[in-house]
């Protein structure tokens, strides 16, 4: 049975919560104490402290910059209104459905979706396979999206669903049945769609789901619809998926690292230097996220001394290789054991080094260990790994914390990029290849015959560099992923900056990252209206 449930944030959260978001927001009538964080609160009602504190400073600004002739306590009621809207979960729906497993036994799948937001459509957010999967869950990763998407501009709402397995309990068979079982409930609520709803790959997925929730749609619901297979994204190369999907994330992480480590000021303020080259890092997690985060920070220099998996944790001050790490634990299953590193002797949350890369799950980093963490630089791969009290601890510590809604959005940006491609139905550069290398040609022949008559010489042969020739036929569609997601993290960046020093936020990155995205959809609801 499914149900649609509607799913207002406001009833689980705490009084001082509730008066915050409740009452005008140039009233701070909440003390900070009271709103300090607390490690105990649920991880939706845990985003929704981080975006009240938000709220308080973009609605203040909002309220006094509104139309001079409008009284003051219309802008308040206006700017409050549209907050009012913002805030809460639209939709949430949650389902079981029966399973007939291999050996004849029927039991049931918990599974649910939400819709926190249809400010812009269609909704976006992956899709996990996770015994700890839970309503609550589900409901704050969908809000993270919602932030996270316009944090970097990507025109969509945000949503996220979950079913509640460990998926290596169960075969190959079973999980192509619950998958496909979940696209047609998903279909049958209207939550699914290249225009309505687009899941993508999260915790215990990948293009495999992908593919068979595209197919399940395909043949059914999307039948006859030349833009069916851009209900979802995250598919392999063959279904309409797009070059550089899988490693998004991670380069998005690498990008927002790069993005701060080499801002003078911002390095100036943690007493570190500017630059990858050199930089320790830890990685916690060593899945997709972790991986690629991984490589990219290697590859620019930086120095793996540390992995924290399930299984175990392996440190190398020397330094780890991620492409040795990754074969080994392809074929052991594990990182325990792994010859190049040696098992850690302490806890490397809490190890000394430069950057912390938390790529597992959410409140990793709690008030109870964030007093010990060393690393200057903490880039949340994962979503929601630092609890409110432990962030508070952070930035008081001055540590520089990159927050999830713009560290891990590599993943979203590049979605992005593939839906596009599903609905233009090309690839990109493929209209340009061959133009592009005629008209480089042309160039270096143009060049080679102005200096033979300048020289007034029979023929002076022009040798283009290496790197030209590789360019010489244009950009391939890995090229334009890459330098799409380059330039996404790169003004997201800049937007962050910008926003601490508007409101005079020191080094709380988190914070100005939701101002920005509140910024931005406020704008959106403010100028389109309520429909009724």
């Amino acid at each position: 049975m499914a149900g649609l449930i509607r799913a207002p944030v406001w009833r689980s959260l705490s009084t001082a919560a509730k008066c915050r978001a409740s009452v005008v927001v140039s009233s701070r009538a909440c003390s900070s104490q009271a709103l300090s964080g607390d490690d105990n609160l649920s991880f939706s009602e845990m985003v929704t402290r981080f975006v009240l504190e938000a709220k308080g400073r973009v609605a203040d600004k909002l309220i006094q910059s509104g139309p001079a002739r409008e009284p003051i306590e219309e802008r308040s009621k206006r700017v409050n209104g549209i907050f009012n809207v913002i805030i809460p979960c639209n939709h949430m729906l949650s389902m079981n459905f029966p399973l007939k497993r291999d050996n004849g036994e029927t039991i049931m799948i918990d599974a649910y979706r939400a819709q926190h937001s249809q400010h812009r459509t269609p909704c976006k957010g992956g899709m996990r396979y996770s015994a700890d999967v839970s309503a609550d869950e589900v409901k704050a990763l969908a809000a993270l999206m919602t932030y996270k998407c316009a944090m970097v501009d990507v025109p969509f709402g945000g949503a996220k669903a979950g079913i509640r397995i460990d998926p290596s309990q169960y075969s190959l068979t079973e999980l192509e049945k619950i998958t496909r079982r979940f696209a047609m409930e998903l279909n049958k609520k209207g939550f699914l769609g290249p225009g309505v709803d687009v899941p993508a790959p999260d915790m215990g997925t990948g293009e495999r789901e992908m593919t068979w929730m595209s197919d399940t749609y395909a043949m059914t619901f999307g039948h006859g619809s030349m833009n069916a297979y851009a209900c979802v994204t995250g598919k392999p190369i063959t279904q309409g998926g797009i070059h550089g999907r899988v490693s998004a994330t991670g380069r998005g992480v690498f990008h927002s690292i790069d993005q701060f480590i080499n801002n003078s000021s911002f390095m100036s303020k943690i007493d570190l230097e500017p630059g990858l080259k050199g930089k320790t890092f830890i990685v916690q997690g060593f899945g997709n996220v972790g991986l690629h985060s991984t490589r990219y920070l290697v590859r620019h220099g930086a120095r793996c001394i540390g992995v924290l998996e399930r299984d175990g944790s392996i440190y190398n001050a020397a330094g780890i290789d991620p492409r040795e790490l990754e074969l080994y634990k392809l074929e052991h299953g594990k990182i325990s054991d792994f010859p190049g590193a040696e098992p850690a002797q302490e806890d490397l949350l809490t190890a000394e080094c430069d950057i912390l890369v938390p790529c597992a799950n959410e409140k990793q980093i709690t008030s109870a260990n964030a007093h010990n963490i060393k690393a200057k630089i903490i880039a949340e791969g994962a979503n929601g790994p630092t609890t409110a009290a432990a962030h508070r601890i952070l930035v008081e510590r001055n540590r520089l914390v990159i927050p999830d809604m713009f560290c891990n959005a590599g993943g979203v940006t590049v979605s992005y990029f593939e839906w596009l491609k599903n609905l233009n139905h090309v690839s990109f550069g493929r209209l340009t290849f061959k133009y592009e290398r005629e008209s480089n040609e042309h160039l270096l022949n143009s060049v080679q015959t102005c200096l033979e008559q300048h020289f007034n010489e029979d023929r002076i042969p022009i040798y283009p560099t290496a790197e030209f020739m590789k360019r010489i036929s244009g950009a391939s569609e890995k090229d334009i992923v890459h330098s799409g997601l380059a330039f996404t993290m790169e003004r997201s960046g800049k937007q962050i900056v910008n926003a601490v020093n508007a409101y005079d936020l020191g080094i709380d990155l988190r914070a100005a990252a939701y101002c920005c995205a509140l910024e931005k959809i406020y704008t959106v609801y403010r100028d389109a209206g309520l429909t009724f």
